[in-house]
């Protein structure tokens, strides 16, 4: 007997449905709450030691700081970036520090050998200033691939972010290429947008830079502007977390058996764009 196009519809519906059941349960430990936000911040910026981190114990937030060693402008200039003992001081206030990889070196374009030699390299950091060893990363211009995932997986890093500007979904994006929004530049807009997005089992991940940012200038997040966003998250009442804290509600190795990795979107925000002649 002929099924009318209506029964199909429903029919594949129905089965997507209960297909879901399973993973939901495998990939999730507890329901995601609404308000669910993760703050995150690259590459070891002096701003993050004297001015973020105040801020956000003032208001009882968590975060993850992932750490490098640029080369251009050279870390060894303390006018622009933290010292180790400054990271260090940030995992004593509760914080945490995840790997950028040591050089800030674009994990595309190196091999499995280099890349594991970058971990290497960061996490040696990590022994000699008594920091416990990275278990989330984020990827150097937001550059992933199927080498760089495998490597991370050898390793047993649990979370990995990306960029696409657009919300983490547990069920769906592989937990080593987690998408997050940029609050570089002036525009307040976008970023109060983003966070409204962290409803019905969604995440919304930050990625900010220097407030401001000496070193790269272009990235930079206005003091006055975040500001804003911190009162904002404090007052309509958001839940702020560190990375590694999504594994209160995801279980990383079940979403990583359950979830084929997908590449597309986790480039740089669009409006992105370093000056070419300064980009590290």
């Amino acid at each position: 007997m002929l099924q009318s196009p209506y029964l199909l519809r429903i029919g594949c519906l129905l089965a997507l449905s209960l297909a879901a059941g399973p993973v939901r349960a495998q990939v999730l430990r507890r329901p995601v709450p609404d308000k669910l936000v993760v703050l995150t911040f690259d590459d070891a910026a002096l701003s993050h030691a004297t001015y973020v981190a105040p801020l956000l114990r003032k208001y009882g937030f968590g975060a993850t700081f992932f750490v490098c060693e640029f080369r251009e402008p050279a870390f060894a200039d303390k006018t622009k970036y933290m010292s180790w003992a400054q990271i260090k001081d940030l995992q004593r206030q509760g914080f945490e520090v995840g790997s950028h990889t040591l050089t800030h070196k674009h994990v595309n374009r190196m091999s499995a050998a280099q890349i594991g030699a970058e971990l290497d390299s960061l996490e040696a950091r990590c022994r000699t200033y008594r920091l416990p060893r990275p278990t989330t990363f984020a990827y150097p211009g937001y550059d992933a691939g199927p080498m760089s995932t495998a490597v991370l997986t050898a390793r047993h890093y649990d979370f990995a972010r990306a960029g696409g500007a657009r919300a983490y979904d547990p069920l769906t994006d592989h937990p080593l290429l987690i998408p997050s929004f940029s609050t570089s530049g002036p525009d307040s807009a976008k970023v109060f947008s983003a966070l409204r997005q962290a409803h019905g089992g969604r995440i919304v991940v930050l990625t900010v830079h220097g407030v401001p940012d000496l070193a790269h200038d272009w990235v930079t997040t206005p003091p006055a502007l975040f500001e804003q966003y911190l009162r904002f998250l404090h007052d309509h009442h958001y839940r702020v977390i560190a990375l590694r804290d999504l594994s209160r509600y995801v279980d990383p190795a079940a979403a990583s058996r359950s979830i084929v990795p997908s590449y597309a979107h986790l480039k740089e925000p669009a409006g992105f764009s370093p000056p070419p002649t300064t980009r590290p």
